[in-house]
């Protein structure tokens, strides 16, 4: 929005309106950032859960110890590791499996992997602590019932994990929405968020009302989209307890 000659406030051109697509960008990243950590995170929950007391606690301090860094370092390494000449594009060529360096910086590509590193502890631990709560006897009662394995898990197993579930999407999802040091560091031009420009007008060009207008906005979608959830949802699903 904007004002015009006599003073009243008019709609922005739509080549100026470039924060909507900030805003979609953002929302977009920041699901498949947590599309992508329940994909991997569910399994590795399963797998933890089902190990001996000892052994999961060991596969815990693993997920865990990624917090022993900080978040800088954690997104320094991954440009040591995705750059032209890095680790990976060294190995691939040693490899024969590229002729070339692959271009795995400055993108697209690198936010998601950078954000999903990042990330995947807080899907794991919450759908890990639902798993611990399942008796194994519910899959056994079903197989005695002449289930299938598969089927088993599919329709007795995977909805007493939903809790779990919901909890570890809403945490990973509302985390990305306000990462900063990620995308700036291993994305490119394209690829910014908007808390990015949040701290961009607050800092550099000291524009505090265009800082406050864009938190704001990030502040309404969260809530519609927390809004959209409770309903579909119910946050009583969501307790662990």
């Amino acid at each position: 929005m904007r004002r015009d000659a006599n003073g009243s406030i008019t709609a922005t051109q739509p080549e100026q309106a470039v924060f909507r697509n900030v805003l979609g960008r953002t929302l977009w990243i920041s699901g498949v950032v947590t599309f992508v950590c329940l994909l991997l995170g569910y399994p590795v929950a399963y797998f933890i859960a089902r190990q001996p007391p000892g052994r999961a606690a060991v596969l815990l301090f693993l997920v865990l110890l990624p917090f022993w860094t900080s978040l800088l370092v954690r997104t320094v390494a991954w440009v040591v590791l995705l750059q032209r000449e890095g680790i990976l594009n060294n190995l691939f060529l040693s490899l024969g499996l590229v002729s070339e360096p692959v271009r795995m910086i400055f993108n697209r590509f690198a936010v998601y992997v950078a954000m999903v590193h990042v990330l995947l502890p807080f899907m794991v631990l919450p759908v890990y602590a639902v798993m611990k709560g399942i008796s194994p006897s519910h899959l056994r009662a079903a197989s005695s019932l002449g289930a299938a394995p598969f089927t088993a898990f599919r329709r007795v197993y995977v909805p007493q994990t939903l809790p779990g579930v919901g909890a570890g999407c809403l945490m990973v999802f509302i985390q990305a929405l306000g990462y900063y040091i990620t995308p700036a560091l291993v994305g490119g031009a394209d690829d910014q968020m908007i808390s990015y420009f949040i701290a961009f007008y607050a800092s550099k060009t000291v524009n505090w009302g265009m800082a406050a207008a864009l938190s704001i906005m990030l502040l309404a979608a969260t809530l519609a989209l927390y809004a959209v959830y409770d309903r579909m949802v119910g946050i009583d699903k969501m307790r662990l307890g």
